[in-house]
């Protein structure tokens, strides 16, 4: 092998080297980030407020709740007002592997459906958070590549870049993520279809309550549609006495 073809080949595992390196650190971080914000349960009251491109405005409160972490949990999510809504619920149970399964009760024509995986596109309840938004997923179903460092909102950020295992498990072909230094607290996802961002969510007002960094304010921006949704989190719970036989569809219909 001739002194260039060594050189070529030295660079090129060079280059492969940087990048595992690069994989291996950005999973790293993820992975102490979801860590961090580990807990057996959750409760929180959320005020939503929508925003559209026109300037037009509409508000929604829900009650949220979830038992386990991550890709092992299940949530309710229930509007209690306005009128129109209250009562409408949506049972999330996600899984470690694949994409969520979910439910959704009507009571004022006490129906339920279930959220086919192609539906998780469209805006929840005129939000411009889609039903996908609403899982929590379990760091193993992504890969992930440190893309740099970057600020948000003056805070050191590692950027990193998420591509769904699964394709078809994701309407995003892949997410950037803006993790911050000081505290391993999400500051920013951007969502992709194919190369273009479709949904940028931010996070503030980020508060260590019960040991976890908690984002008390996320504004979901549909890029597309250039609407806003604000979602602001009210007395927020960890490790709250919750059963799990609350979370089922028979469970929903009764409440």
């Amino acid at each position: 092998m001739s002194k260039a073809h060594r050189g070529v080949l030295l660079i090129s595992l060079l280059c492969a080297s940087i990048r595992m390196l690069a994989a291996d650190n950005a999973r790293q971080i993820v992975d102490e980030a979801q860590k961090r914000t580990n807990s057996k349960s959750e409760r929180y009251e959320g005020l939503l407020q929508s925003f559209d491109a026109n300037g037009k405005t509409s508000e929604k409160r829900w009650t949220f709740e979830r038992v386990g972490a991550h890709g092992e949990s299940k949530s309710v999510i229930r509007f209690t007002s306005p009128a129109e809504v209250k009562g409408v619920a949506l049972l999330v149970v996600n899984h470690p592997d694949r994409a969520s399964d979910q439910w959704m009760w009507t009571p004022a024509i006490e129906r339920d459906r279930r959220i086919a995986l192609q539906d998780r596109s469209t805006r929840f309840f005129g939000t411009d958070f889609s039903f996908e938004d609403l899982e929590e997923r379990d760091v193993n179903q992504y890969e992930y590549t440190l893309l740099g460092e970057e600020a948000i909102d003056g805070t050191a950020c590692w950027k990193i870049q998420s591509i769904p295992k699964q394709a078809k498990s994701s309407q995003y072909t892949k997410s950037v993520v803006w993790i911050r230094k000081d505290n391993y607290a999400f500051a920013r996802i951007d969502s992709y279809l194919n190369d273009q961002p479709t949904r940028r969510l931010n996070y503030s007002a980020i508060q260590n309550l019960q040991g976890i960094w908690t984002a008390r304010e996320m504004v979901m921006t549909d890029l597309r549609r250039g609407s806003v949704t604000r979602l602001a989190l009210d007395k927020v719970e960890y490790d709250v006495p919750l059963k799990d036989e609350s979370f089922t569809l028979q469970a929903i219909r009764r409440q």
